[in-house]
């Protein structure tokens, strides 16, 4: 019950006030995201097996560029695995900026703790290449194994190259067409996007922003600032003005882990709620039966099946409404429930009509 308890609190905490470039983003404000394949090398006894046949491949080729020849039959490669590498380049990036890179496993190796990635191009989706990678992996894991014990911490068959990646070719992004510029909702809204228009308005001039849907407010870039540079100041000024956004009431679920968050504008309607598990015991018993004497039957193994069925107490509590996070979290405390029944709670009260929100279940 206390990580419900801690859910419910955050959740209703208050809604402070917050920055354009906290909710929304300029468009055409776009990274890139890279991939390529590439081998990693060092390892110990951890890289793929001969199973592996494209990792053979990919270490022959990468030896014959160096002038050797070796039959693929002849290699032995438990030091060495086939990965993917992937990474989002930035918007406005130029040549020569660092980025991070995540390197993941693409054979049956084990794991990639000690290994240094080779170099390896990077290509968005047009096929143009804009950065190449290399450098020691990072692995926050350990994979050990003996005589076919095994101890594992967290997951070592992909890792982190930071600052592996060096930029080759920048990402080019256009943010201003006819001196118009487009501010996008991270999370669409029609209230929200008022605001926005609003509170732009009030610091440039009636006319300057208008909100076109529920996500897109238009920026008209009023007359002193269109000019290259001062275009930035304009967008920074924008980016720094303070609104209080608008959130929609909604119960979050996620019933893979029993996870319940409650936004802050959730209400509850008057309504009676009780809730009681059902357990079932089912219990097996081997039961020998013998032939009588002097007969010709055999010996017979059965299970004997004994089931049970009993269900937890429960108090009826009548809720008679409740309008915030805390009168809603002391209401379900009282009914001393673990966090997935609180779920079926939930549910239950979505489909009576008492819960004046949205129900998304992850």
């Amino acid at each position: 019950m206390r990580t419900i308890v801690l859910l419910f609190l955050i959740a209703a905490a208050a809604f402070p006030a917050s920055r354009i470039k906290d909710l929304a983003y300029v468009q055409g404000m776009r990274g890139e995201q890279v991939i390529g394949y590439g081998l990693v090398v060092g390892l110990n006894g951890t890289g793929d097996s001969q199973r592996s046949t494209f990792t053979v491949q990919s270490v022959s080729s990468m030896l014959k560029r160096f002038g050797i020849t070796v039959p693929q039959n002849d290699l032995r490669l438990r030091n060495a695995a086939a990965v993917m590498v992937t990474a989002t380049i930035p918007p406005f990036s130029k040549e020569g900026g660092m980025v991070d890179v995540t390197v993941s496993s693409l054979g049956d190796a084990t794991g990639l703790q000690g290994g240094t990635l080779l170099v390896t191009p990077l290509s968005g989706m047009n096929g143009t290449v804009y950065a190449s990678a290399q450098g020691p992996l990072s692995v926050g894991g350990m994979n050990v194994r003996s005589n076919g014990s095994e101890v594992r911490r967290n997951h070592t068959a992909a890792g982190r190259v930071p600052g592996g990646a060096v930029i080759e070719r920048p990402v080019e992004a256009v943010i201003a067409r006819d001196w118009r510029v487009s501010v996008v909702l991270w999370q669409p809204d029609f209230t929200t996007a008022m605001r926005i228009a609003s509170a732009v308005n009030a610091k440039h001039g009636a006319s300057v922003a208008t909100a076109m849907d529920a996500s897109t407010i238009a920026l008209e870039v009023p007359a002193a600032f269109r000019d290259n540079a001062r275009i930035i100041d304009f967008i920074s000024q924008v980016e720094v003005l303070e609104i209080v956004p608008d959130v929609a009431a909604r119960v979050v679920i996620n019933e893979k882990t029993g996870t319940v968050v409650v936004g802050g504008n959730v209400a509850i309607l008057p309504v009676a709620v009780t809730h009681a598990g059902l357990n079932i015991e089912i219990q097996q018993t081997p039961v020998i039966s013998q032939p009588p004497a002097l007969s010709r039957g055999t010996t017979v193994q059965t299970q004997m099946s004994t089931i049970s069925a009993s269900s937890d107490s429960s108090a009826v509590i009548a809720i008679n409404g409740a309008a915030t996070v805390q009168e809603i979290a002391r209401a379900l405390n009282a009914l001393r429930v673990s966090p997935r029944d609180v779920i079926a709670i939930f549910q239950a009260l979505k489909e009576a009509g008492a819960l004046k929100a949205e129900l998304v279940i992850l």
